[in-house]
């Protein structure tokens, strides 16, 4: 009778046992704990999950043009007019003369450098002998003409009959080609010329603001 209960006893504490068991398999299952490296040299544990990257910077914002000689176109001779000024004086058989280029057009622009200047039998006429050397005494500068201003630059004549092998001819004014033009303007002033190349009776200088 005592076996009897003592089997009896036996069963009944597998029975839960396994009743414990069966709780715990269904029971709802534990978080798992995140995985930690340890920083090298800080001893301070940190996350193993690589971080999100940083989001891009916003692109600068450009920045306005501004207004620079570079940004401006050359002078041209269709808006431009020309003038001279004799108030230069003369020395050894030479006049010396203002050039003056000025802008008559609606839009600012860049006179840089040196004109090409000629004399010329009449307004459609060819250039007539040489045409002017250039005098590099004065520096090359950018000269910014706003609408209605003016560059100068000089101008030098040396008279044609200093020249003994001068072949004369009467010349009624002077092309002017503003620099890196092929265009040009016609300035009537009747002068002298000396028809063969080999003399040279112009030189001109480089503009300067007026």
């Amino acid at each position: 009778m005592r076996s009897q209960r003592i089997f009896q006893g036996i069963a009944m504490s597998t029975a839960a046992a396994a009743a414990a068991l069966l709780l715990t398999a269904c029971g709802p299952s534990q978080p798992q704990t995140q995985a930690t490296t340890t920083a090298p040299g800080t001893g301070t544990p940190s996350p193993s999950a690589t971080s999100a990257p940083p989001s891009s910077a916003p692109p600068s914002s450009t920045a306005p043009a501004t207004s620079t000689p570079a940004a401006l176109g050359l002078c041209k001779a269709a808006g431009l007019t020309a003038a001279t000024d004799a108030s230069g004086g003369g020395a050894a058989g030479s006049v010396y003369m203002k050039l003056s280029l000025t802008n008559s057009g609606t839009e600012p622009c860049l006179l840089k450098g040196f004109a090409g200047v000629s004399l010329a039998a009449d307004n459609a006429g060819a250039p007539i002998g040489a045409p002017a050397s250039r005098d590099e005494s004065t520096p090359v500068t950018d000269v910014l003409l706003a609408p209605g201003q003016t560059g100068t630059a000089v101008l030098r004549y040396t008279q044609a009959g200093n020249y003994m092998d001068c072949a004369m001819v009467d010349a009624a004014g002077y092309r002017i080609y503003p620099p890196e033009d092929t265009a040009s303007l016609f300035l009537p002033q009747p002068t002298k010329a000396c028809s063969n190349a080999g003399i040279t009776l112009l030189s001109i200088g480089a503009f300067q603001p007026a």
